[in-house]
Formats: structure tokens, C-alpha cells, sequence
């Protein structure tokens, strides 16, 4: 069990030191009275200027902070520096440049945006040319700078592969073809028609088809004919060069996922599956504020209790001789594995059952690729090897496999088995060289970086207690760089690794707080996107090998934002009375905190949302109104803690699983440990907590009230899930697996079960128009705080409002609620 307290602190020198330039801080309180008044948009308009620490400014349309850099990058040639800006007002993001990364950002010409832009990009073997898509026309860039564009229709070319003969392929439709990037030839090489292969003439399909055929002279003169005609076509097909291949014929009832083609030219390996359609008919959402004036029915997913598995079928197909293999999963380990007999059974014998185990196949489908730069199907350079990276439908189990082209089966290079769940994040891979994959991998507890030779043994690159993410290779495969919280778990900067495994990963940043990166064309340069908890996303720059700090180069921050004295908080890490580790929570105090004064304080717990998601960290806060009012309830004499329950992201696996068929236990039972640390450590009124979080953190206001009355005196749940067989299959079926395999987990995680509980004071505040947490969650929640004949809630209702607020009025609107149920409840 630890025994010491982790803390570490953000100071005002850190704030300060990460700014170039900061206007006085202005020390006004803010608006205690519990009727604000109305939103004055004139006063908050400018982005310029001091403001005060009030509500209506926080909940103000956030231009008024700044308009941050978001997803910069490296121009194709390595000179530039790119990134996205928020036009003032709008929703839309324009283009900015920082050319030869320096200099003041200018908007990149609508008209030069293909010059910089990439849906897609691939080198050419020898490098000798880039070619990349937009707006789904292929362009190529030679190394001596010139620019050609090879493809300028609305058919949407992408799928680019390098060919080993210098030449580069290309997925249009349904269609693959290779074109030679200097003369602009195209071929089509292959294509896929999901029918059956034609014939020159039906066969006779009953008794009159048959006797017509046989009596008839003129039918069977006919049915001669055709066959001719068929012959003759099939021959000049397969054997004059200049025509298109005959199409690969496929089940009609299946229809592509993904395929590759081989750089070499002789394969294409393809996923195939049955259609089946997002949503069920009844899965509708009424939204009752239109342009019409009508109710309008909007479409929504299907609920996680409707789930219909998904399983995909490998096909390889020889370019050469025409030929097709389905690739069957059963040289996988553990491919017909009962994974689930264990739950099942537990289940069975609560409805007085009998579970009978058996082995049998698993539905296995190409992994999610969750943004990876090259998917879950990878040749090598040579063409020689393709790799692909697998899972099982039932979350357990996921496989890095090459095929065996000439044995037509799988190889399988790794097996990583979670009996919780496999993490949907953390498994990029890559080829080193012909023969030698590097991947990512929670093998061990936490994510690390791994080399695997064909027909060798694996090699584990970075270990310990942290977090590999965002691994790239270098151009010549001698390092990956990564982000990873080495020094504490609330601190990210950027590193590397050799790949041959002889050396320990080295720092190649230290600017404290979140560091994520870019890396330059050449891997000689970082670009930097770095954050504080009391400073947003800045771009920084530094060469890879300088021993010189990182040279700032935005300044996008407005000087109103900078003049208020936000909060800096803590990061503290809270005993645990369940495991060894720390709870990790920001802990906001106010201004001349005094843990011995008589009067004890009041406090308020925050509940982030997304349940694998990390906010106790030493970066800028995704949920940076929360941050900002965070810092209103410190000038209102409010102590605030913000905590990484478990379940949350950043601390390896057996954290991140911990809520396996029990969300709202182990988070609740931190949410205690918190409160005891308030109360014990900071001077806090036990019988004066509060609590708040949106979805996710609103099932944890839910689970917490519920099942621990006493512990909050009050709570706001916000888009809250209520019943977890209602959630989408991707992310609840991970944890709770299916609702008719696990009733009980469901029963067991899902506020809906324990209403009886509540005895304190809940404010439900819900979107109508959410199509992530449905209404319906509150709506059915609400009628069982009805029948139970609970008092003391009440219900806030949203018509306009997705999942994510959009409008500044309701974003004021929600939080004047909360703030008023604290202080009627807390005071």
C-alpha cells in the first residue's frame, strides 16, 4: 500500500514563464449573487482587454479566449509549418502557415490548399517522388520540387501504395489501378464485383427450360452462338494486355471493408463482410425545434442491447493466376475459444440455469484503426510480407498475423488476450525492414513498444510504469519517437528509442505539462504542441538533436484571458483504499487557503467524462469551462477536486480495467477516498460536498448518490447514462460485454437499479438532440425517481443541444443551475 502523498504543483512561475507577454493580472471577485444577470454580448465581444471572473464570461463563446492552433503539421517538404485556426465566429477552420516556421501565421489562398493538404500520403521506394490525394485527386511531388496532379475528377481516388517498379496504385470504387506518375498512364489491375460470376448461358432452371433446350433447334443454335461470343470475349480478356482484367467475382451478399494491394503488384488481399445497416427502425430521436415548425425524426444508432455481430472474411486474390483464397482464422490461437464461459456460466446459474462450454469459432474482423496512418493492412516494402492486426468481435483477444501467401493461411506473429478487454487505442504497428514488425502493446500492464522478426522472438523496447502513445517511425528506421509520461503520470513529453533494442529511450523535451508532437519529414525536427493547465495549446520547434529549449512560436492566447488570476492547481496523488496505487487528482484551493482555520470549507468533486479519458494531468484541460468555473468556486470559497477515477486513462491496464462488469464500483469507492482526503487533509466540511460530472461523469453523479447517499449533500449529473443496455456496442459491450451474456454486470453498473438510494439533492441536466446519451436515459430515469416517490430533484431540459452544447445560453443557463444547487445545498 503507499503510504506517501504525491504532490505536485502548478505554480503561477510556470504560467508565467510559458507566456511571452501578460497583461496585470486583475484580481476582481466574482458574481456571488445566486440570480446573475442577464449575458451582456457587447461586453463580452472582444477578445482584447481585461475581463472579470464571472459566469457570463467563462460560458461566453470561447473565441473570447483565443483561437488556438489545432492539428499542425509539416508542409511535404519539411520547410513549412502548418496548422488549423478557428475563424472569429465561426465554426469553420482556415489553413494558417508559418513559412520556414518562423514569422507571423498567414492564411494559406483556398487556391494553394493542395499544395499543403493530404487526405492520404506515400513515398516511392527509392523516394524518389511524394504522392498524396486531395480532396480525393492524387498529386505527386518530385524531389525536385515540381508538382504534378494526376487524377482531377469527382470519382475520389485513395488507398495510394507505392510500387516496387516506381510506379504507384490507387483504390477507385471498387477498382485498383497502377499508373506511372511521370507519363500519367493508368491501368486497372483488379476490381471486385460482389455477383456471380457470369455465364454465356443460364442452365435450364425446370422441366419446360429443359425440353425447350433439347427439342428446339433454333434455341440450341442460339445458346451456340452465345457460348461463341463468350469464348471469344474471355480469350481477348485474359490475353491481350491492353484490355482491363476480368473482375475477381465475390459473394453478392458480402461488400468490401478494406484491401490492400501488393507493392509488388501480384496480390491483393481484401476484407469482406455481410451489410449491416448502424441503426433498427425504431431508432429514432424526436427533435422538436425545427426550421418548419414540425417534429422532425432524426436517425440514431442502434443500442448496445440490439447488437448484431460483425465478423469479416479475408480474401487473397492472385493478380497472376486469378485465383482467390478465403484465409481462415483457425491457425490463430485461441480463435475457437470460449472466452465468455465463465460469464456466461455465472449468468446462467442466476436464472437457474446450466451453462454448457464448447468450443467453436469466433467472429474476427479487421481492427478499428482508430486514425493509424497506414490501417490494419501492411505490406512491406518489397511486397514480399503483408501484415494485418485482428480482433475478436467479443473484445478479448487481438492478433498482429502475416499471411502466408503460398500456404494461403495466417501466421500468427502476436497474441495479446485481456479477459476484461482489449484497449481500442495502443495498437499501432509497422514494418522495420522485409522481415521485422515493430507494434504496440498492454503485454505487460502499460502500453510499450515491441519488435517482432518473422520466425523470431519479440524484443521489448521501453518498459515501466507509463504509457507509450503516438509512436512514428524515423525515415531511416533506426528510432521511434513517442509520447509517454515517464516522470510522473500527469506529465507527457516526447522521446525515442533505438529500434535494434540497445538502448533505454532518451527525453528529447522537458517542458513539463502536455507535449504532444510532429516529426519533420527528415525526423531531424519536432514540431511541438505544448499546454499548462493555466496556458492552452502553443506551437513549439526544436531540432532532435539540440540540447536548446524548444522556441516558442504562436501566441494565440488573448490578452483577456491571460488578465484573469485563474486557479493554478495541484496534482495530488490520493491514497487508495482498494489498491496500491494513488488516486491522481487536481486539487483546486482558494485564494489564502488556511487548512487550520476554525470555519471548515465547502467543496465540490468533479467527474470528468468519457470514462478512459485523463484530466489530473499537468496540461491544458479539455474541459476548460469546468477549469474556468473551477476557478469561480475557489473565489466563492469553494475547495475543488477533479480525479482520475479508475476506469480513466493514462495509468496502464489493470486501472483502465478495474471497471470490468462493475462500472460505478471502483470509481464510487474513489470518489469516497477523495472525500476522506478533503476532509481529513483540507479543512473540508464533510456535510458540505458536492459533486457534478457530464456523461460519463453524470453516471457517476447517479452511481454515487445512489449507492453512497450521504457522502455528496448534492449532485449534477449532465447528459447522463442512465441504463448502460441503451449506450452504443463499441464502447459498453468492451466493458459489460453483451446484455444477454451479462444481465448481471448490467444490473450491477447501471443507475437505473439502485434510484431507491437517493437521498440527497440532484439537478438532471439533459439535451434533447443527443444522439450519443439519448434522452430517453433521463426520460426513463426520471419516471423511476417518480414511482419511487423521491423528492428533492428536479430536471433541466435542453431542446436545441446535442451531446456537446453548442449554444453559449445554454452553456450560462446550465451552469447557473449548478452553481445554485451548491450554494443553497453546501452553504
Amino acid at each position: 500500500m503507499v503510504k506517501s502523498r504525491l504532490v505536485m504543483a502548478i505554480g503561477a512561475a510556470l504560467f508565467v514563464a510559458s507566456c511571452a507577454s501578460t497583461s496585470p493580472q486583475n484580481t476582481n471577485t466574482a458574481d456571488t449573487q445566486k440570480n446573475t444577470p442577464t449575458i451582456q454580448a457587447n461586453s463580452l465581444a472582444s477578445a482584447q482587454g481585461t475581463a472579470a471572473l464571472t459566469m457570463e464570461q467563462i460560458m461566453a463563446d470561447p473565441d473570447w479566449m483565443g483561437r488556438f492552433p489545432e492539428q499542425a503539421f509539416w508542409s511535404m517538404d519539411g520547410e513549412d509549418i502548418l496548422f488549423y485556426q478557428k475563424r472569429e465566429g465561426s465554426d469553420i477552420r482556415d489553413l494558417m502557415i508559418l513559412e520556414n516556421g518562423a514569422g507571423e501565421p498567414q492564411k494559406v489562398a483556398v487556391e494553394n490548399l493542395h499544395q499543403y493538404v493530404a487526405d492520404e500520403k506515400v513515398h516511392a521506394a527509392d523516394d524518389s517522388f511524394l504522392a498524396y490525394t486531395f480532396e480525393g485527386n492524387i498529386f505527386v511531388r518530385f524531389n525536385d520540387g515540381s508538382l504534378r496532379q494526376l487524377t482531377r475528377d469527382d470519382a475520389r481516388q485513395h488507398n495510394l501504395q507505392p510500387m516496387t517498379n516506381g510506379q504507384l496504385s490507387y483504390q477507385q470504387d471498387n477498382n485498383f489501378f497502377v499508373i506511372d506518375v511521370n507519363s500519367g498512364l493508368s491501368r486497372q489491375v483488379a476490381s471486385l464485383a460482389f455477383k456471380e460470376k457470369p455465364k454465356a448461358n443460364e442452365e435450364p432452371k425446370d422441366y419446360l427450360a429443359r425440353e425447350e433446350q433439347e427439342l428446339i433447334q433454333f434455341v440450341q443454335k442460339e445458346r451456340q452462338a452465345a457460348e461463341e461470343r463468350f469464348e471469344k470475349r474471355s480469350k481477348l480478356q485474359k490475353e491481350n494486355a491492353t484490355l482491363a482484367p476480368e473482375p475477381f467475382y465475390l459473394p453478392e451478399n458480402k461488400e468490401l471493408v478494406s484491401a490492400s494491394l501488393s507493392p509488388k503488384g501480384d496480390f491483393l488481399l481484401v476484407a469482406i463482410t455481410e451489410p449491416q445497416s448502424w441503426r433498427d427502425e425504431g431508432d429514432i430521436m424526436p427533435n422538436y425545434i425545427s426550421e418548419d415548425g414540425r417534429v422532425k425524426s432524426e436517425n440514431v444508432r442502434r443500442r448496445v442491447a440490439d447488437a448484431k455481430p460483425v465478423e469479416h472474411q479475408l480474401v487473397l486474390l492472385n493478380l497472376t493466376d486469378g485465383s482467390q483464397s478465403t484465409l481462415t482464422y483457425n491457425t490463430l490461437p485461441g480463435w475457437n475459444e470460449d472466452v465468455l464461459a465463465e460469464v456466461k456460466r455465472e449468468n446462467h446459474e442466476a436464472r437457474g440455469e446450466t451453462y454448457k462450454s464448447e468450443e467453436k469459432p469466433r467472429p474476427i474482423m479487421l481492427m478499428a484503426d482508430w486514425g493509424w496512418e497506414n490501417g490494419a493492412i501492411q505490406w512491406n516494402e518489397e511486397g514480399t510480407e503483408v501484415a494485418v492486426m485482428l480482433e475478436a468481435w467479443d473484445n478479448k483477444d487481438r492478433w498482429l498475423a502475416t499471411v502466408d501467401t503460398a500456404g494461403k493461411k495466417f501466421v500468427s506473429q502476436d497474441r495479446l488476450h485481456d479477459d476484461a478487454w482489449i484497449n481500442y487505442t495502443h495498437n499501432e504497428f509497422g514494418w522495420l525492414d522485409s522481415d521485422e514488425l515493430w507494434f504496440m502493446s498492454e503485454a505487460d500492464g502499460y502500453s510499450h513498444l515491441y519488435v517482432k522478426p518473422l520466425g523470431g522472438n519479440t524484443r521489448q523496447l521501453t518498459e515501466g510504469n507509463y504509457v507509450v502513445e503516438d509512436a512514428d517511425l524515423s525515415s531511416n528506421g533506426d528510432y521511434l519517437y513517442f509520447q509517454a509520461n515517464i516522470e510522473h503520470p500527469g506529465i507527457y513529453e516526447v522521446y525515442r528509442v533505438k529500434t535494434d533494442g540497445k538502448d533505454k529511450p532518451e527525453a528529447l523535451t522537458d517542458l513539463d505539462g502536455m507535449t504532444a508532437f510532429e516529426l519533420s519529414p527528415e525526423s531531424d525536427e519536432l514540431l511541438l504542441t505544448h499546454s499548462t493547465p493555466l496556458m492552452p495549446p502553443e506551437l513549439y520547434h526544436k531540432a532532435v538533436d539540440s540540447s536548446q529549449t524548444a522556441k516558442r512560436l504562436t501566441h494565440t492566447v488573448s490578452e483577456k484571458f491571460l488578465s484573469i488570476d485563474w486557479t493554478a492547481p495541484e496534482v495530488v496523488g490520493i491514497e487508495s483504499s482498494h489498491v496500491e496505487e494513488p488516486i491522481y487528482t487536481r486539487i483546486y484551493k482558494p485564494e489564502g487557503f488556511d487548512e487550520n482555520r476554525a470555519e471548515e470549507y465547502p467543496a465540490v468533486v468533479f467527474i470528468h467524462g468519457a470514462g478512459y479519458l485523463q484530466n489530473a494531468h499537468m496540461g491544458w484541460s479539455g474541459y476548460f469551462r469546468e477549469f474556468m468555473f473551477h476557478s469561480l468556486l475557489n473565489k466563492n470559497g469553494y475547495v475543488v477536486a477533479d480525479l482520475d477515477y479508475r476506469g480513466s486513462k493514462g495509468y496502464g491496464r489493470d486501472w483502465r480495467t478495474a471497471i470490468y462488469r462493475q462500472m460505478g464500483t471502483p470509481e464510487v469507492e474513489d470518489l469516497v477516498d477523495v472525500a476522506n482526503y478533503l476532509e481529513s487533509d483540507l479543512n473540508v466540511d464533510g456535510d458540505k460536498l458536492g459533486t457534478y460530472g457530464g456523461s460519463y461523469g453524470g453516471f457517476l453523479t447517479f452511481m454515487a448518490l445512489f449507492k453512497e447517499p450521504g457522502l455528496f449533500e448534492a449532485g449534477s449529473a449532465l447528459r447522463p447514462v442512465t441504463d448502460w443496455a441503451h449506450y452504443n456496442t463499441s464502447y459498453t459491450s468492451n466493458i459489460l460485454n453483451l446484455p444477454q451474456d451479462d444481465t448481471i454486470a448490467y444490473r450491477r453498473s447501471s443507475p437505473i437499479y439502485f434510484a431507491e438510494g437517493l437521498e440527497d439533492a440532484l439537478l438532471i441536466n439533459s439535451p434533447m438532440v443527443d444522439d450519443n446519451v439519448f434522452f430517453q436515459d433521463s426520460v426513463r430515469l426520471v419516471q423511476r425517481l417518480i414511482e419511487l416517490k423521491k423528492e428533492d430533484w428536479e430536471t433541466a431540459i435542453y431542446p436545441v443541444e446535442p451531446h456537446g452544447f453548442r449554444q453559449p445560453e445554454s452553456w450560462l443557463n446550465e451552469y447557473r443551475r449548478i452553481f445554485k444547487l451548491f450554494e443553497e445545498n453546501l452553504k
